[in-house]
């Protein structure tokens, strides 16, 4: 089948030598980090002049220059942010690659000709989510990489807005976006390009049992190099190569494979076996066709190899000092580069070979199954193992050649002076916004008394629970919401409780899970109406898209709709009495709508966002620190502002449900920190051993001026004893004791 020229091929590039590959090898476009503000900000950063040369370059070729601005943003670097956003407009990139809901209020109010892609950090996994991009202004949506061919037809079929998935690459194994795992060990937020990839670690299994357990997290990297027609026939309308921090070289062979299938015939197997030599060039990990062929894939992890890239070349057998001896799996050479894999940290540093000897004699070069010894700079242990990850040769790259661009004159100047002044314009018209109000009065009351009449007057405790059982217990302190995860196990609990639920009906607000995968939408549609139907009009969102769920619902019935998806044309059973009925027509007004910490809010400009998409209170984000915390509680705010301060966060969430997992069970990491993994409604979840407790700082948070606290109960097997212990807690401020945080006492990077 001819792909010619159907679907764009994106390149990553993070230096300026990996864009020219991506150009020279036939990328149709390039994407490129913002500084300071991207999914990579280990790497090394352009600056703008830098990234201006790049679009002049490229348009020069035809080829697109997007900007990944996709972290999430603190308070404090909002000006920061918007003098950038108004240098990326001055020189006209071709699209804004983002994930923070400030960012997208900033660049809807304020640089409305900037293109915006939503990134795949926003984990775009079903139609509502992707339509609801699209009503948001994005004009593509990068859907997250656990779709299948058949979900990513459907959400085509079903919306307008263009699709890009990706093809190649690195893997991670939660749900993007979804990830607390690297911020929960340290505060190094991946959500801020932070992550230290603690899903490429060794764990061990605890208790009876115990086994040698392995890189259970650990994901094969993505290939797609076979499956072309059919994701052009799944109206894909952009293929992307994952790997800012990949090398020119992998840029360069990565890109050449996929034009050659793309520009060729895919079914000549002489084309396919050339791009294949092209990838083996890239010295990636195993690979995978990911969850393309299947939501439920067998190959996407090998829990005993370590996931690292590039081509094994054995095991340390003996260490004396800075030199470490082992027998070659491949050829090595003085020059290339090498990465050590430490076993029991399961740190990884990466070095170049300087000198490598056979016996007591200095050699270039060595042959497979030579008995060597390398000097490393770095602490290695016996049984640590060597990795290849780039050639000598390769890497001796020469400059100046009449096909490149020199680095040094790969600038372009920009006008600094507008930028300053736009940038003064926007944050003086932010500080004006007459449509906030201000802080409640309790902000301005000090000290723990105040925060205790603050607490009379308004602090409020939310209690979450994944469990209706829990309902029936008399607790001492009684909770102002009962926020209510749904699933098939709490809607069928509401089924039979209907009367004692409807009792509590104006305390009960009902959460949505952060994935429903589009195999579950149906089953959500119908239990969201048939609450409807009974009057529960609070609901509380764990994904911005989710937006439209209400939206398209709630017009059923409504005659003046025109255009109505399938799932608001229905009839939906009631859960009283099995009746089957419509509700009356409602409106958005009808239903009141909370944020959950998983909308990952850091700054005040994601509130006044959702605030404008019809929220009317929301919850910090769970990572975020105290200072953090302060700096956005002190800005006025058209929402309430709360936080989760005591709970099991999910710090995996993944799709990938495999043979080797064992649910309820404790897992431990190389620096013996223990988790639980757990199956929950189709998905792998992995959580702290133990709750982390903000409880002992309730007055601290009150006097900042948070307006409720979340007690949150989900995947907790709580005694009545323990929780009304637990709930005792709240009428005691101050007395707790203080044990895990989470970055709330640290430093969230």
């Amino acid at each position: 089948m001819d792909t010619k020229r159907t679907m764009e091929l994106l390149a990553p590039a993070g230096t300026i030598e990996a864009y020219e590959a991506a150009v020279t090898a036939g990328a149709d476009a390039v994407y490129v980090g913002a500084p300071a503000f991207n999914a990579r900000a280990l790497a090394r950063h352009f600056n703008v002049a830098e990234i201006a040369a790049m679009v002049a370059h490229g348009h020069a070729a035809g080829v697109k220059l997007f900007v990944a601005m996709n972290s999430l943003l603190k308070e404090e670097e909002i000006p920061q942010a918007i003098s950038l956003l108004a240098a990326l407009a001055e020189i006209k990139i071709d699209g804004l690659i983002i994930q923070d809901l400030g960012i997208h209020y900033l660049v809807k109010k304020y640089f409305p000709a900037i293109r915006m892609h939503a990134s795949t950090l926003m984990a775009a996994h079903n139609t509502p989510i992707v339509r609801q991009f699209d009503r948001m202004g994005f004009k593509r949506v990068v859907l997250a990489r656990e779709l299948t061919l058949a979900e990513i037809r459907q959400i085509q079929a079903e919306t307008a807005v263009e699709l890009e998935v990706f093809v190649h690459g690195a893997m991670c194994f939660s749900v993007s976006g979804l990830c607390l795992f690297s911020s929960y060990l340290g505060g190094k937020s991946g959500l801020r390009g932070r992550c230290v990839q603690p899903c490429r670690r060794r764990y061990t299994w605890a208790g009876p049992g115990r086994d040698t357990g392995g890189y259970l997290f650990s994901m094969n990297d993505l290939s797609a190099i076979n499956i072309l027609p059919q994701l052009q026939n799944a109206g894909v309308a952009s293929i992307k190569i994952e790997g800012r921090m990949r090398s020119a070289q992998y840029v360069g062979s990565v890109v050449r494979a996929y034009r050659l299938m793309l520009d060729g015939d895919i079914a000549d197997p002489e084309i396919l076996a050339m791009a294949n030599s092209f990838l083996a060039e890239a010295m990636g990990r195993k690979t995978t066709t990911g969850f393309f062929l299947s939501a439920k894939p067998k190959d996407i992890i090998s829990p005993h190899h370590s996931g690292n890239i590039g081509i094994f070349l054995g095991k340390i057998g003996h260490c004396s000092g800075n030199r470490a001896s082992f027998t070659l799996r491949g050829m090595l050479r003085v020059g290339d580069r090498l990465r050590l894999h430490q076993e029991k940290s399961g740190e990884r540093e990466s070095f170049t070979l300087k000198r490598m000897l056979v016996g007591e004699r200095s050699v270039a070069e060595a042959q497979v199954g030579t008995k060597v010894t390398a000097e490393i700079p770095f602490a290695a242990a016996k049984g640590d193992s060597l990795y290849l990850v780039d050639l000598e040769e390769r890497r001796d790259v020469k400059k100046g050649g009449a096909d490149r661009v020199s680095a040094r004159r790969f600038q372009q100047k920009i006008d600094q002076s507008r930028i300053r002044e736009r940038t003064a314009h926007i944050l003086a018209d932010l500080d004006q916004d007459t449509t906030l109000t201000g802080r409640s009065a309790r902000q301005r009351v000090g000290g723990a008394a105040g925060a205790t009449k603050a607490r009379k007057r308004g602090f409020a405790c939310w209690l979450k629970l994944d469990d209706l059982r829990l309902l029936g217990l008399q607790l001492p302190v009684q909770p102002e919401r009962l926020v209510i995860l749904l699933s098939r196990q709490t809607f069928g609990q509401a089924v039979r409780n209907l009367k004692e639920l409807k009792r509590r009906k104006r305390a009960v607000i009902w959460a949505l899970p952060a994935l429903i995968f589009p195999g579950e939408l149906e089953f959500y549609n119908q239990a969201i109406r048939a609450l409807l139907v009974e009057g529960f009009r609070e609901w509380q969102i764990s994904h911005v898209g989710q937006v439209a769920l209400f939206a398209d619902l709630v017009t059923c019935g409504n005659s003046e709709q025109t255009e109505q998806p399938e799932a608001a044309k229905r009839s939906y059973p009631s859960p009283e009495r099995g009746k089957s009925r419509k509700p009356p027509a409602a409106s958005a007004a009808d239903i009141t709508l909370y944020g959950n910490y998983t909308l990952n809010i850091l700054n005040s400009l994601s509130i006044r966002g959702l605030a404008e998409l019809g929220l009317v209170a929301v919850e910090l984000a769970v990572e975020a620190d105290q200072e953090s915390i302060s700096r956005i509680l002190a800005k006025p705010g058209n929402c309430r502002q709360g936080l989760t301060v005591y709970g099991l966060p999910a710090l995996f969430s993944a799709r990938a449900c495999l043979d080797h997992f064992k649910y309820d069970q404790l897992f431990v990491s190389p620096k013996q920190e223990r988790f639980t993994l757990l199956e929950r409604n189709g998905l792998t979840l992995a959580v702290p051993d133990q709750p982390f407790s903000l409880l002992a700082y309730l007055n601290d948070l009150v006097t900042l001026g948070l307006d409720f606290g979340v007690i949150d109960l989900s995947y907790m097997q709580k005694k009545k004893t323990e929780l009304t212990a637990l709930v005792s807690e709240l009428a005691r401020p101050g007395k707790q004791q203080k044990g895990n945080t989470f970055n709330f006492r640290g430093k969230l990077l």
